[in-house]
């Protein structure tokens, strides 16, 4: 036989087994024996049989496949999340299409119309808003939607994101605590709710001590925004004696910036406290003092969502998952 003409019924033939239990075999998370699946698999591969997903997507009115849309893989925050929601999601028996959205809310639904054409069974965005008419656009096809690390006012959407104005607010007092009160906040994209979450909680915490109008300043997420405030702040004679980012991946390019390019100490100089906790926060080279997004429950809130979504549990939920300030050597210590 050639392999375009063998069939599910030929492996179930050589098998001595039922159609249906080749079915089983090669469907992810249905039952099959050890020894069925022993046989099943010994036949198909003697026959060069390999099952067409997308045929069996059509008949099940399921494509087993999930569509990303990502705003940037820049920040070093997701490509690991991206990995883990792809090892989440192929457990399930899931695969991930993986599209890049922009912070270009024009260019969004462009990239969700290309996106639905594949006939995903859910969509995760992460760190990408949805509007109203791409919602109800998802809602109308029954496509589950879960916002990841960000959040939105609309009470059809699920969302999984960390507690951003704990954490914030968490930084900020460690900060407050090491003696610093010149502290100054390089927040993420005022046009996120991550970036205005932790921007709140950065307030909270210096209003409690204080502080009623403490300086913030957009980074817009990027490192040469980060840097380019750095250089500001530290150019006139009232240089914060601290600095709390809205991400690693700008505390990152302030570090760099005070060190390499201003000749100044961390911490000796200026304390540094990130977010996100992104492996290179660990590194010798910045040994940065930041909140750890917690991603692994993060994802597996967000897969236990699609999930349940998929199969039917239309029931909107808001997550926030607290994680901890991790304390390393960027920031001044408490003396108690």
């Amino acid at each position: 036989m050639t392999n375009d003409k063998i069939t599910s019924a030929d492996v179930a033939r050589l098998a001595g087994v039922s159609q249906s239990a080749v079915s089983r075999v090669f469907t992810p998370g249905a039952s099959a024996s050890p020894k069925t699946m022993e046989k099943v698999r010994a036949a198909a591969q003697q026959l060069g049989y390999r099952p067409n997903v997308l045929a069996r997507g059509l008949i099940t009115g399921r494509t087993r496949m999930i569509g990303l849309l990502v705003a940037y893989l820049e920040n070093q925050f997701y490509p690991l999340a991206l990995e883990l929601l792809s090892r989440a999601l192929q457990a399930k028996g899931y695969h991930i299409l993986v599209f890049m959205a922009g912070n270009d809310t024009a260019k969004i639904p462009e990239v969700l119309e290309e996106l639905l054409d594949y006939q995903v069974d859910g969509i995760i965005t992460a760190s990408v808003a949805m509007t109203n008419d791409l919602t109800l656009r998802c809602e109308a096809e029954g496509i589950p939607v879960i916002l990841f690390n960000r959040g939105q006012e609309d009470p059809r959407l699920s969302e999984v994101t960390s507690d951003n104005i704990a954490g914030a607010r968490r930084a900020t007092e460690f900060l407050l605590a090491g003696g610093h009160r010149n502290i100054t906040h390089i927040a993420g994209w005022g046009g996120s709710s991550t970036g205005r979450d932790r921007a709140e909680g950065f307030r909270q915490a210096m209003a409690a001590a204080g502080h009623t109008a403490p300086m913030m300043i957009d980074g817009m997420y990027t490192r040469e925004t980060a840097a380019a405030v750095t250089r500001d702040l530290c150019s006139g004679p009232d240089r914060p004696d601290a600095i709390f980012v809205g991400n690693d991946h700008m505390a990152f390019a302030v570090m760099d910036t005070l060190r390499f390019d201003l000749g100044l100490s961390v911490p000796g100089d200026m304390s540094v406290v990130g977010y996100d906790d992104v492996p290179m926060a660990a590194w010798p080279s910045y040994d940065l003092t930041t909140v750890r997004q917690p991603v692994n429950r993060m994802v597996d809130a967000t897969v236990d969502e699609l999930m349940q979504q998929i199969d039917g549990a239309r029931v909107p939920k808001k997550l926030r998952i607290d994680g901890p300030l991790i304390v390393r050597g960027s920031a001044r210590l408490p003396k108690a």
